[in-house]
């Protein structure tokens, strides 16, 4: 089958490898999936390129500890190993693996669904990972109420279109952040107000919130306390910066000051959960949530789906078709 292959860290033009590899066999409690698409995400590039290089600690030091990459995808299964009977030949089904760049792959049946007849499964490629970021950043770290004010800085991107949606789902008065050009695109996913930061600026104005969700890091923290009740809640997810710690030092800084303050502050590194996988599933269903993929590209163009999430441009997912045909 054909696979992506990264030996080493770098540009991505370089470093990922379109390669001949020898197809899986499910071991017990696995299945085999043909991946109809998985998606690119800010994780993918980040991967790509080792940074930050703190967590290289986690991911190699050299080179990456494991070659084959990608997170989410969608397909149908080819084959069931020992031991799993939620599923059969023939299904679709989505979720998440850790080398989804590939025509085939073994995954742990219990980081599967079926697919939601109400989405494609290209769409379904795209909802795993962002979804989960978004949810855990609202409902867990966040602790979001029904009737809270909550702001979505990046509500344009993979997580912020899902983390939208979501929040009114939970009930939330929503103010999304994007450019001009995603203004309209966040009214259709149902934001109560939008914020053009190229006209204004969030920080400054009247309206305070018990909840910030920032996935941009392009603000000081101080900015971000502004905007915030005095017993709000900032989740920060990622961040900008150097290459040793992409931003995460604000995440630090602001964990120093949250015991002397009366907002908190909080970072997030999203969890992988079937539980949450299900309740993301169901609400799909239910037509309250509904994945937005910008564009897609072929497994073999995957370098330039990663240049283009790299300008920070992308309305939703980028995803990546691999048997295109099913």
């Amino acid at each position: 089958m054909k696979a992506i292959i990264q030996r080493e860290y770098g540009p991505p033009e370089r470093v990922l490898e379109l390669r001949e590899v020898e197809r899986p066999t499910p071991a017990a409690g696995e299945v085999l999936v043909r991946v109809h698409a998985t998606s690119a995400a800010g994780d993918d590039w980040h991967l790509v390129r080792g940074m930050p290089y703190l967590g290289r600690l986690a991911t190699g030091l050299r080179r990456p500890k494991h070659c084959m990459a990608g997170l989410d995808l969608a397909g149908r299964i080819e084959a069931v190993g020992s031991g799993v009977a939620r599923f059969k030949v023939g299904d679709e089904v989505f979720g998440w693996c850790d080398s989804a760049l590939a025509e085939y792959v073994a995954v742990p049946a219990d980081n599967l669904l079926r697919k939601p007849s109400t989405i494609s499964l290209e769409q379904a490629a795209c909802v795993a990972v962002s979804a989960f970021t978004a949810l855990q950043g609202l409902r867990d770290r966040g602790e979001l109420k029904a009737g809270q004010a909550v702001l979505i800085n990046g509500a344009a991107g993979g997580v912020g279109t899902f983390a939208v949606q979501i929040a009114k789902s939970l009930g939330a008065e929503v103010t999304g952040v994007c450019s001009t050009r995603n203004v309209e695109l966040l009214r259709e996913l149902g934001a109560d107000h939008v914020v053009d930061y190229t006209q204004e600026d969030f920080a400054t104005g009247d309206r305070k919130y018990d909840l910030i969700l920032d996935m941009v890091g392009n603000r000081c923290l101080g900015d971000l306390r502004r905007a915030l009740k005095p017993k709000g809640t900032l989740v920060m997810v990622g961040g900008r910066g150097g290459p040793w710690l992409m931003g995460t030092e604000r995440w630090l800084g602001a964990m120093l000051l949250s015991p002397f303050v009366g907002q908190r502050f909080r970072p997030l590194v999203h969890q992988d959960r079937l539980s949450d996988l299900e309740t993301i599933r169901d609400w799909i269903e239910d037509g309250a949530i509904t994945p937005v993929v910008d564009r897609s590209y072929p497994l073999a163009e995957i370098a330039e789906a990663i240049g283009y999430l790299e300008q920070r441009h992308a309305r939703g997912k980028v995803g990546i078709r691999v048997h295109a045909g099913d």
